[in-house]
């Protein structure tokens, strides 16, 4: 377990930012504890800093996972995020959209957003900007891309994309699951 370097933080911040916007340092400068983000082959962890504190007397081999894995850096140096980041990708989201129950499934299932898929859409969304995906009961279902911005949505065909799918909380029952631990 080692701090990112700033490469590697530069990297997690601006995958960060596509979704949350500002609201990254919230994340950090939390009101209970501050929190802090750790490396463990290859992965980033969200660990407070008393649970991090306690998993310094961990061997480094012995020490598998800790905190809240967010993603993971390829071995081009990108950074993807896993679906356990949502719960945290939710909480601060810049934009918000809501599916339709009959196309909750479809998007659980690996599909893309289409618009007769779509409920509703935070206004101003611009092309590609990171959205979490909601049902529209509020539970959130996901995150992908903004495949069109709010304003050419109006004038799309019924099975335009909407939203480009980039994860949903289906993986965990599909077993995909495998290449996130």
């Amino acid at each position: 377990m080692r701090p990112l370097t700033e490469d590697e933080t530069r990297t997690l911040f601006m995958k960060l930012t596509e979704y949350m916007g500002k609201s990254v340092e919230r994340m950090i400068n939390r009101s209970d504890e501050r929190h802090c983000f750790r490396l463990i082959k290859d992965r980033v962890y969200y660990i407070s800093e008393s649970l991090m504190k306690a998993a310094n007397s961990v061997r480094r081999e012995d020490l598998l996972h800790v905190g809240v894995c967010l993603g993971k850096f390829s071995k081009s140096g990108k950074f993807r995020l896993h679906i356990t980041s949502l719960e945290f990708l939710s909480q601060y989201a810049k934009y918000k959209v809501w599916v339709k129950p009959s196309s909750e499934m479809s998007f659980l299932y690996g599909n893309h957003v289409s618009k007769n898929g779509l409920a509703r859409m935070t206004e101003n969304t611009p092309q590609y900007a990171g959205v979490v995906v909601y049902s529209m009961s509020d539970i959130a279902l996901g995150f992908g891309v903004a495949a069109q911005s709010t304003e050419h949505c109006q004038s799309l065909d019924p099975t335009g994309n909407v939203v480009l799918h980039q994860s949903d909380i289906g993986e965990y029952l599909r077993g995909i699951e495998d290449d996130m631990f």
